[in-house]
């Protein structure tokens, strides 16, 4: 048995679901490890920094886009 993992992404637009399908998932006790996004939106009411998503700067997600810290498609 290989000790890598499934890399599943759940994808969908505002309002589709997607916590409602994570939900389902974490009932079903199914052992999953959730990526956390960052984004330069303000935080909404009942968000956590750190865990809905990292609420960061434009300027400081400028930068990790220039020292290359995000995933990159390879061809």
């Amino acid at each position: 048995m290989s000790n890598k993992g499934l890399l599943v992404i759940l994808s969908g637009p505002s309002g589709s679901g997607k916590d409602t399908v994570l939900d389902c998932i974490h009932k079903r006790d199914i052992p999953i490890q959730r990526s956390i996004s960052m984004t330069t939106r303000k935080k909404r009411d009942g968000e956590t920094d750190g865990v809905d998503y990292y609420f960061v700067t434009k300027e400081y997600f400028e930068k990790q886009i220039i020292f290359h810290h995000f995933l990159k498609q390879h061809n």
